[in-house]
């Protein structure tokens, strides 16, 4: 899989500064990623004297295990790729957790159509299903969830791992899949080209910021935590100013989080298995790009 790098800030009078090297996860493509964290990293290396540099990988299995290794020093993850991470290693800190546009610290995945092809979930047996990666929530996990009320099996669709989200939104809105799975706030950007969001998940535990325990002193995670919890954008106007440039899922302020918000997504996952799921790769067989995975 692809890795590439960018430094944040760079010049000789921060040579010395601890460098951090920080993973989100690929929902978006590369320039779009870096463009909504770029001014969050920014604000923690002027509160905290530190530098960052963004590690972005295609997949989320490659980010897992870079953080494992010890190439990585913070991450953002979603639920699933949290719990996987967390119930592998125990080095992995969760320090806070981003609230959603309307304030929540949760969110929802959704199934979506294109408007003039929309029909009953209970028909898509036998039909085309775009998916994100066999690590995201919003993946298989969420997807086969959705469809089981409507009586059809996942793996009795021809489903497909397309990679990021605005991916799965495009593809449908082509007409290359009847429907597919992602974030609900995602699917949202995508209304005016006419995706419909016909299924909808509960409340999920948010995004979180989780720190490298092994790279990341205690000290430093205190500092990272405290700087974000400083910031109110929905009570203080100069803080509202201040996060005007973050980008759209990172501006609406965070939460204390802990290991056990996440086990609404643990029961989710045992109940939901995801092929492949429990073999020592973590793209889970394999899977990813542009291929499926079906079970017998």
């Amino acid at each position: 899989m692809v890795g590439l790098a960018w430094l944040i800030l760079a010049g000789p009078a921060q040579a010395q500064m601890q460098v951090l090297r920080f993973a989100p996860l690929p929902m978006q493509d590369a320039e779009a990623v870096v463009r909504e964290f770029r001014p969050l990293l920014a604000f923690l290396e002027a509160r905290l004297g530190v530098r960052f540099e963004i590690d972005y990988s295609t997949d989320y299995g490659e980010i897992l295990e870079k953080f494992r290794s010890g190439e990585v020093d913070l991450a953002y993850l979603g639920p699933l790729p949290y719990v996987e991470l967390r119930d592998r290693d125990d080095a992995v800190e969760p320090l806070v957790v981003f609230r959603e546009p309307d304030g929540q610290a949760h969110y929802t995945c959704s199934v979506v159509m294109f408007a003039d092809d929309r029909q009953p979930l209970g028909a898509l047996a036998g039909q085309s299903v775009a998916l994100t990666q066999p690590l995201s929530t919003c993946g298989y996990l969420a997807v086969k969830a959705l469809l089981r009320p409507a009586g059809v099996r996942l793996e009795h669709t021809r489903y497909d791992y397309l990679g990021r989200h605005d991916e799965v939104a495009l593809a449908v809105v082509r007409g290359d899949y009847q429907a597919g799975g992602m974030k609900t706030h995602i699917a949202r950007r995508y209304e005016h080209l006419g995706l419909v969001r016909v299924a909808e998940t509960g409340p999920l535990p948010g995004f979180a910021l989780v720190a490298n325990a092994r790279t990341v002193t205690p000290e430093l995670q205190a500092g990272l935590r405290g700087a974000l919890m400083s910031v109110h954008p929905g009570e203080r106007p100069e803080d509202a100013e201040l996060v005007t440039e973050w980008g759209e899922p990172l501006r609406h302020g965070v939460e204390t989080v802990s290991d056990e918000d996440y086990e609404p997504v643990r029961r989710l996952r045992d109940e939901v298995p995801i092929p492949g799921q429990g073999r020592e790769d973590w793209g889970l067989g394999g899977v990813g790009g542009n291929r499926s995975q079906h079970e017998d």
